[in-house]
């Protein structure tokens, strides 16, 4: 449910290439793309949601936009369908408890997009920590920095117009919602533990916008261990050639594990020696599928993330944004009145 850039890019293909799943049919209310989606993928095309649930469904998919979320899966829950849903899992806390309660009344699994979880990089990194190859970690730094493909974007006659999915992204919550929850949720599965306090800080680096684009993100969890994420979508967007910067830390009492984006580097560096280990991209959509087949024939969801940490990883990051947003309200006439 859904035909966006997210679908075109991860969940279709990945669906195609997993032996043991067939797309069936594809949901959009926009009929020319999914149309579109149709033609590139299979799958039969609707742009009338009961039409599309009455079209031979086992499960669902939902990568529509987050503020669509809350519809699409209950009507899956009323015809007793499990979900896979993207994240953000739903716009507020009202919202997701909904969500989780109907599908645990039609006895279906709602899961969630975390497909960061499913990366080789992720992995080795649960399987470090698990193993205490640097000690017990103390400490994790989060850092994605990037331009969100640009705050504009350049139409055919050469003019340039605000990008459509910029403003959407950041209208949804801004970069520690949209991106921030992978981070927020890794965090909290590495570690086996969960979030104690958090608080956050934000910039403001582009106008005409409710929520920051800089957003640095500081958690302390139950077994004392303190994890940092920084997120942007306005690093270099002003940039002829923008580039970003994305990288996993782990703090331990003997060592650190690092993972660069930039080289795929990943190490587990220890007192007595140094390991390295093959990288990979942070995102692994076949990998996400192939764990949700497991899950589906076997009605258990395992390592998959489940609505419950959907909804952790989602209220954090809100409740931080919102938290920057209100302040910034009150600073404004203070900073109105000093300029008189």
């Amino acid at each position: 449910m859904g035909c966006g850039s997210v679908a075109d890019f991860g969940h279709l293909p990945a669906i195609r290439q997993t032996a043991g799943l067939e797309l069936v049919s594809l949901y959009d209310p926009h009929k020319g793309r999914v149309q579109a989606a149709s033609a590139k993928f299979g799958g039969r095309p609707f742009s009338d949601a009961d039409a599309f649930f009455d079209s031979g469904l086992d499960a669902v998919v939902v990568t529509s936009p987050a503020p669509a979320h809350r519809e699409n899966v209950l009507e899956a829950a009323k015809r007793g369908l499990h979900v896979l849903c993207e994240k953000p899992i739903a716009m507020n806390d009202q919202e997701g408890a909904e969500m989780v309660a109907a599908m645990k009344a039609a006895g279906k699994m709602l899961l969630v997009g975390f497909v960061y979880r499913f990366s080789p990089v992720a992995q080795q990194f649960k399987q470090w920590i698990s193993e205490g190859v640097v000690g017990d970690i103390r400490a994790l730094r989060m850092f994605y920095v990037w331009n969100l493909h640009g705050q504009y974007e350049q139409l055919p006659d050469g003019t340039w117009q605000e990008s459509a999915m910029y403003r959407a992204r950041i209208e949804e919550g801004g970069p520690l919602v949209d991106c921030g929850v992978h981070q927020i949720d890794l965090c909290r599965w590495w570690l086996g533990a969960e979030v104690s306090s958090f608080s956050g800080s934000g910039a403001w680096v582009l106008d005409g916008y409710e929520a920051p684009d800089h957003v640095n993100l500081a958690m302390n969890f139950a077994g004392g261990q303190t994890a940092w994420v920084e997120v942007s979508y306005s690093y270099g967007h002003t940039a002829r050639e923008p580039r970003s910067e994305f990288s996993y830390h782990a703090i331990g009492t003997g060592g650190v594990l690092r993972y660069d984006r930039a080289g795929y580097v990943l190490e587990a560096r220890a007192g007595d020696r140094t390991i390295t280990a093959p990288g990979a991209s942070e995102k692994n959509f076949p990998g996400m599928y192939a764990a949700w087949l497991v899950a589906l024939r076997s009605g258990e969801p395992g390592d998959f993330p489940t609505a419950e940490d959907g909804l952790i990883a989602t209220r954090i990051a809100r409740t931080a944004t919102d938290e920057l947003i209100g302040k910034r309200k009150a600073w404004a006439p203070a900073v109105r009145l000093a300029g008189d």
